[in-house]
């Protein structure tokens, strides 16, 4: 509590907040944020909290707009952090990315800690190629799909609500693009990450020496769930399958051919 008292605000900084649903890169950001972005790295925190001024402080986190999930911060959370934006306090950055590339790497990341009680960083460090994560989900698609589905089920012995179901992804999606602020898609990083980065480091450390900034791309390929849907017969048919309004969201946040 005491540090808390002692909240640092440096020039004109304004408090961040980095958000980004779950398998969205909101990882990677951080990285390229903490390796890149001058003195302001030390106040970086991985966690949200509010502040009646303005501070230098960076909070990281998921938070939702309407929906209950397990995983993120409550709506009011958001509420918040809009109210401090729409004051002057505070500024936001959201990341996203393809919400199907997101719905695989999500089922791999919850899987890995219902299953097996660990985290994974994603799906690469599961899985080597596209035909092994294809493979994988052939054989246990009912897992697969109730996941999707936000069926309860999935998290047997584990308490607490599910996580969002992929329809409630791609709302929250939609929702958070509305907000005022910073949105990045990652699949911008991945074709220039320079240019992408600039565009953060202009919020939170105006007038950064942008030629000392070594900005790599995420690990991750752009829109990797093509391949799983070349491979997966039963993906391909659950991508078929996805009920109008949710593709017209997918199409509205930027991915008009993302089937």
């Amino acid at each position: 509590m005491a540090w808390r008292l002692r909240i640092p605000r440096i020039g004109n900084d304004r408090t961040a907040y980095i958000l980004g649903l779950f398998g969205t890169g909101r990882w990677y950001i951080n990285e390229q944020i903490l390796q890149n972005i001058g003195e302001r790295a030390k106040y970086f925190k991985d966690e949200i909290c509010f502040h009646r001024r303005p501070t230098s402080m960076i909070y990281s986190g998921h938070v939702t707009k309407k929906y209950i999930s397990r995983g993120f911060a409550q709506p009011v959370t958001m509420i918040r952090i809009l109210e401090a934006v729409r004051l002057g306090f505070a500024g936001l950055v959201f990341v996203y990315r393809h919400p199907l590339d997101s719905l695989l790497t999500n089922w791999v990341f919850w899987r890995a800690i219902v299953r097996e009680g660990r985290m994974v960083a994603g799906v690469t460090q599961m899985y080597r190629h596209a035909e092994e994560l294809s493979a994988e989900l052939e054989q246990n698609f009912a897992e697969f799909k109730a996941f999707a589905q936000g069926d309860p089920r999935f998290y047997t012995g584990m308490s607490g609500p599910p996580f969002l179901s992929f329809a409630e992804f791609v709302e929250e999606t939609e929702l958070h693009l509305q907000y005022p602020g910073l949105m990045l898609r990652l699949e911008d990083f991945m074709f220039n990450p320079l240019k992408e980065f600039s565009r953060i480091a202009e919020i939170l450390s105006p007038g950064l020496d942008m030629s000392r900034v070594r900005v790599v791309p995420p690990r991750t390929k752009p829109y990797g769930y093509l391949a799983v849907r070349e491979e997966s017969p039963q993906f391909r048919n659950f991508i078929d399958a996805l009920d109008a309004e949710t593709r017209r969201r997918i199409e509205r946040i930027g991915y008009p051919d993302g089937f």
